[in-house]
């Protein structure tokens, strides 16, 4: 018999494997498959049809899709080692007065920009997942107390609403098979 796939994208700074090890544990009729999906692309592969969910950075303006909102990221900061605020345990937005800023030329750019802080030049800004991700030796990540966090959400097409969707739906929200909805 053949077990049908459930296609699941994750935008980076996202680590699906508790899900996936939650899923596997309840002994599911459904294979899952993880991909890893551009944050720049994370709307276009649902619409595509490339993956039947996806777990998003907010905000995403995709009225198309069901969204459940499931965790906030905290803001943070990357500076290289030699920074004078990497002696910071968290850093404020009136620290960074007189400092250079290291903006996004486009949604998937943090790996480049955390490389250039790396050298010495200013800082950039990430959700602190993805500091975590792009983790190195010569830069440093710092919570910013004081901005607004991301949030994370999964996502999948209205149209394409079904038990298995909604099983892993339930997964993720932490049900189990002797949890009701």
């Amino acid at each position: 018999m053949d077990r049908p796939t459930l296609r699941v994208g994750f935008v980076p700074g996202v680590e699906p494997d508790r899900f996936l090890r939650r899923w596997k544990s309840g002994r599911r009729a459904a294979w899952l498959e993880l991909t890893p999906v551009p944050l720049s692309r994370q709307a276009e592969v649902l619409a595509a049809g490339e993956v039947d969910m996806c777990f998003v950075r907010l905000p995403l303006d995709a009225p198309d899709l069901h969204l459940v909102a499931l965790w906030e990221e905290r803001a943070a900061i990357m500076i290289g080692t030699e920074n004078v605020l990497s002696l910071l345990d968290e850093v404020t937005e009136q620290d960074l007065t007189q400092e250079t800023e290291i903006p996004a030329a486009h949604a998937d750019d943090a790996a480049e920009r955390i490389a250039v802080v790396a050298t010495g030049v200013g800082f950039t800004r990430v959700p602190l997942s993805l500091a975590r991700l792009h983790h190195r030796k010569d830069a440093v990540s710092r919570p910013l107390r004081d901005a607004e966090p991301t949030r994370i959400a999964l996502a999948w097409p209205r149209a394409e609403d079904d038990a298995l969707r909604q099983e892993f739906v339930g997964v993720v929200r932490g049900r189990t098979a002797r949890s009701s909805r």
